[in-house]
């Protein structure tokens, strides 16, 4: 992705959250000059990587493949600087943006439609073992419920709707093109983007980036080129 691009989709994803009366934290709004004030009490932030995050998953096209989230929360497994099991993420997802079909290998979470459009999930039943896809029918809750789907099935979540995602669950998800972007939350287990992704079609995580722009707000993944100076 170009810069300018990460720019403009950040500037809108904070005024879509703005919109959404969904409040972040005050470093959402920090620019270069503000992080260079503070970077010294940050470490936190800054070693479990939280803040925002936009992909493409490699396709260069944001509006049908690719995500922009902001991670509020995290923890390191093992670590006693960083003890917190859990994980929190708010995502804005478009109407008919596809963030492609993948499963992890340790994180259990909860994917909760907290607003806006209505939320497709696609599930299919995996094995991490093999990393995957294996057919078959599996059992999943979906607001508590238990429900049995087969592989490929859909599940849409309308807002204040939830699904519980395991291991075994690989899903892809959407936002429903005939309804609005939709605010969608994230609830789990400690997240590591770079180790706990399968990716079923081998797709990337992370975009590399054509610098045509100073950068504005600063995806967490730019926190050691722009602020920390290489250390994470």
């Amino acid at each position: 992705m170009k810069r300018s691009e990460i720019n403009s989709r950040l500037r809108r994803g904070l005024q879509f959250f703005d919109d959404m009366g969904f409040h972040l934290p005050p470093y959402a709004r920090y620019r270069l000059a503000d992080w260079q004030q503070c970077a010294a009490g940050a470490r936190e932030i800054f070693d479990l990587q939280l803040g925002w995050d936009v992909t493409s998953f490699g396709s260069g096209d944001f509006e049908h493949t690719g995500l922009l989230l902001f991670t509020l929360r995290n923890g390191r497994p093992g670590s006693a600087q960083y003890p917190k099991p859990y994980a929190e993420k708010i995502m804005m997802v478009l109407p008919g943006q596809v963030t492609p079909c993948h499963f992890h290998w340790h994180k259990r979470e909860d994917i909760i439609n907290r607003g806006g459009g209505r939320l497709v999930i696609e599930l299919y039943h995996a094995d991490p073992r093999t990393n995957a896809l294996c057919g078959g029918s599996f059992r999943i809750g979906v607001n508590g419920m238990e429900r049995t789907l087969d592989s490929g099935d859909r599940v849409v979540l309308d807002p204040g709707d939830s699904i519980a995602l395991e291991p075994v669950h690989a899903h892809r998800f959407y936002g429903d093109p005939a309804s609005g972007p939709v605010l969608a939350g994230e609830v789990s287990m400690v997240n590591d983007d770079v180790n706990d992704n399968c990716f079923i079609d081998a797709v990337g995580r992370f975009d590399p980036v054509e610098e045509d722009a100073a950068p504005d707000l600063i995806p967490a993944c730019d926190y050691a080129r722009f602020i920390t100076g290489g250390v994470n």
